[in-house]
């Protein structure tokens, strides 16, 4: 076929030439670290919470109310409301004299409180805060040899400024309690229910 006529069908036709290969998208790949810790050390995770907003205390929960623990050691036993701490827990007293449950916080989720109250204004628990409950941390670390080889739990050792501070608050309630008829009864007995008891009938 003579060449122009090939010219003129391209033209007419139109036809194309022959396709490019298209050219392979090189992988991009991110630069690896250089450096790389052999341990993997946690680190904090950063809240958003600015601040503790501590629950706000029920109304029964006043200064002198009688209550009962519902949980913990000393679950069932009534204790004395003396305030409420700023991180929402309340500070409570057996008095110690009189059912062993000592200067201590608890969580007014765990506690009922009673209609029994008792005056606490001679109480001073002015210097009693959160603070004061800080554990301390030991002088010494134990290595992981010492640790293994004291299997028996050491003793907790009360300081003698809480014991000085038990026995001023527990002088000061126990003229109260001594004053009041049954009362040093009442707050040395416990709490309980039997089969055929109601607590969401009972009037506290």
């Amino acid at each position: 076929m003579p060449k122009f006529v090939l010219v003129m069908l391209t033209r007419v036709l139109g036809t194309a030439g022959p396709k490019k290969a298209a050219k392979a998208a090189a992988a991009t790949t991110g630069k690896s670290a250089r450096y790389y810790p052999a341990d993997d050390v946690s680190r904090p995770k950063h809240s958003r919470a600015k601040k503790h907003n501590p629950p706000k205390i029920r109304p029964s929960f006043t200064p002198g109310t009688v209550c009962i623990l519902l949980a913990g050691r000393f679950r069932g036993k009534r204790v004395v409301c003396l305030k409420a701490l700023e991180s929402g827990l309340l500070l409570v007293t057996g008095p110690y004299k009189i059912n062993g449950v000592p200067l201590r916080r608890v969580n007014q989720a765990y506690v009922i409180g009673t209609s029994t109250k008792i005056d606490v204004s001679g109480v001073d628990v002015s210097n009693i805060d959160d603070a004061y409950f800080a554990r301390t941390a030991s002088a010494s670390s134990e290595g992981e040899e010492e640790f293994f080889a004291n299997d028996a739990a050491k003793p907790a050792v009360v300081s003698d400024t809480r014991k000085a501070d038990q026995k001023k608050v527990d002088a000061s309630i126990l003229k109260v309690v001594e004053s009041t008829p049954l009362m040093k009864n009442y707050l040395g007995s416990k709490f309980s229910l039997t089969k055929y008891d109601r607590p969401h009938s009972m009037i506290f």
